[in-house]
């Protein structure tokens, strides 16, 4: 595997992977959560979601130039830059575009096919916005990206949805990213999923992380 080759999510031996895990839940899938009735609420007609562990603040899952709060039972991992040619992480190539895979948080323990995944770079002087725009290009084929400012926590940031398209898609799918500037640099929230519909059920946690981002 090539660092810089960007995030290859979308091959076909992970899609059967996701395919065969969805099987394997069937018909128990609807009682699991179910039985977690708190961990994903409505109020009002909008969607909210039970906070877990907060990620990036010492001593957490991941070092980050950030701190966010994470979905109930999203369990978080540091990725390990000297690992990038081990396979350990599968077909992940660690760099896309400006900024490199520091962290991965997966939702499968709460129920959902997806990750929360967190990009860091260096300290620079470009936009926050060219940073994410370039994040989103180097994705592939990419399409009706729409970007959005936001300020949260004494953050600047810029958050983007589009549609990614792929030969192993039946039709695009639906994803979205933030970034904010750090004095760190630059970093990039991204979140993903094996469809559009998965993609939406994972919104919430994108809208926390957003919410409660904090530097350091």
């Amino acid at each position: 595997m090539q660092v810089g080759a960007g995030i290859r999510r979308h091959g076909w031996a992970q899609l059967l992977v996701l395919a065969a895990a969805l099987t394997a839940c069937g018909q128990d899938a609807e009682p699991e959560q179910d039985a977690k009735p708190s961990a994903r609420t409505s109020t009002g007609g909008a969607t909210a979601v039970a906070s877990g562990a907060t990620v990036g603040a010492p001593g957490s899952a991941c070092a980050l130039p950030v701190s966010f709060a994470t979905v109930r039972d999203w369990k978080a991992e540091a990725i390990d830059n000297s690992v990038a040619d081990s396979g350990e992480f599968g077909d992940l190539a660690l760099r896309q575009g400006p900024v490199t895979a520091v962290c991965e948080i997966d939702a499968k323990p709460a129920g959902n096919i997806g990750f929360l995944r967190v990009f860091t770079g260096p300290p620079g002087d470009a936009a926050i916005r060219s940073v994410l725009a370039a994040f989103v290009a180097a994705e592939g084929k990419v399409g009706e990206a729409k970007y959005t400012p936001f300020r949260t926590g004494g953050l600047d940031g810029v958050e983007v949805e589009y549609l990614y398209s792929s030969e192993f898609l039946d039709e695009p799918k639906q994803e979205s990213a933030l970034a904010v500037a750090t004095p760190e640099g630059p970093v990039v929230l991204h979140l993903g999923g094996l469809d559009t519909e998965e993609h939406r059920a994972m919104l919430p946690a994108l809208e926390l992380a957003r919410r409660t981002l904090r530097v350091g």
